[in-house]
């Protein structure tokens, strides 16, 4: 582990043959969305499609009707939180299943395999995981991360993001004399929010769509500031999203004939399909090695980001694999114990499957 807290590890080749470096990663942290603190895990065995009682007295219930997906989850081992925080599987089972990949590996000196390296990070869930990462001492030709969720999913697109931060300045005097005075900043600031598309949010948009999602808001007469994410798989779309921010700030500026709103955006992080389609080998490599463990490939677009798309830019060519877990981020949270191991095996196919096709030798 170096003084930033990530973690390399590394398994030298065991043959004359000139395979590439596979890397695979994972992050530790979990999302602060939901308490991450003393999870408790519960296990449930033969899931039956009945609702799972994650919690009695607070009546919390996972049940086939509000998450449909359970349905493909019958005969199998859920593992689920208590209801009272998140489950961590995002993402302590991408690394749980890399390691007992490697084991195996290990475990089995017989099976011929190149170089292989294995990297753990830090802050994933508040999108610095991979800013620091060595990706020089890593020296991988290309990657995966273990970070997806339905079994079989297979990304190599995501977001282009943003960030943005409206800042609102008011005039605040006394109610009593205020006309054609004052200037409420929060109520600017719902003036503001207003002018977005509505249906450009997260909760009305799937598949390739965009979305606009705030955040945070505080106000108060004073002053109030919006702060903002944007997405969208196009990189002009997202200018233009980035753009319309600031036309909204330009109009309530001119209609006020003040200088009320200020917009501050940030680029984060970009779609990593330009960086993967000159490998599409990584791809390919991936879908044969899922289908060789009974699992079909389903290539999905991601809609949020993974460490993959920064570290993709950084010169490591990083697509994600599914780790057999749903509804992360909250209490909801469940893994199948039988997904993982299709993980397990798909890594330890994917290095496997390196060495096969490499018949050249040193």
């Amino acid at each position: 582990m170096d003084d930033n807290g990530y973690v390399y590890g590394f398994i030298p080749s065991n043959t004359e043959k000139i395979c590439n470096t596979i890397g695979f990663i994972a992050h530790m942290d979990t999302a602060p969305a939901a308490n991450g603190e003393n999870v408790n895990p519960q296990i449930h065995t033969n899931y039956n499609g009945e609702d799972i009682i994650l919690n009695k007295e607070k009546n919390i219930v996972l049940s086939m009707k509000e998450f449909p997906y359970l349905k493909n989850q019958i005969g199998k081992t859920l593992i689920t939180s208590n209801g009272t925080t998140l489950l961590g599987a995002d993402d302590k089972a991408g690394i749980a299943e890399i390691i007992e990949a490697i084991k195996y590996i290990i475990d089995n000196k017989e099976i011929e395999h190149g170089p292989i390296a294995i990297g753990f990070t830090p802050d994933e869930e508040v999108g610095r995981g991979a800013d620091l990462f060595n990706v020089e001492k890593f020296n991988a030709h290309f990657a995966y991360t273990i970070d997806g969720g339905h079994l079989g999913e297979l990304e190599y697109e995501n977001f282009n993001a943003a960030g943005a931060v409206v800042n609102i300045t008011g005039k605040s005097v006394h109610p009593g004399s205020a006309k054609d005075i004052l200037i409420n900043a929060t109520t600017v600031a719902m003036e503001f929010h207003s002018l977005l598309p509505e249906d450009e949010v997260p909760e009305k948009t799937d598949g390739y769509d965009g979305f606009y999602m705030i955040t945070d808001f505080k106000g108060s007469i004073e002053c109030a500031t919006l702060k903002y994410i944007i997405r969208d798989f196009d990189l002009d779309n997202l200018q233009r999203r980035k753009d319309l921010l600031k036309n909204i700030a330009e109009r309530i500026n001119e209609k006020y004939k003040k200088e009320l709103v200020n917009v501050e955006v940030k680029d984060e992080y970009y779609n990593m399909k330009k960086v993967i389609e000159p490998v599409m080998y990584v791809i390919d490599l991936a879908k044969k090695s899922m289908e060789e463990a009974g699992v079909t490939a389903n290539i999905v677009p991601i809609r949020g980001g993974t460490d993959g798309a920064k570290l993709s830019y950084m010169g490591l060519p990083t697509p994600n694999i599914f780790t057999g877990g749903a509804n992360f981020h909250g209490i909801y949270e469940y893994i199948s114990g039988e997904d993982m191991l299709k993980a397990k095996e798909t890594i330890i196919n994917i290095i496997k499957n390196d060495a096969i096709n490499h018949d050249n030798t040193k």
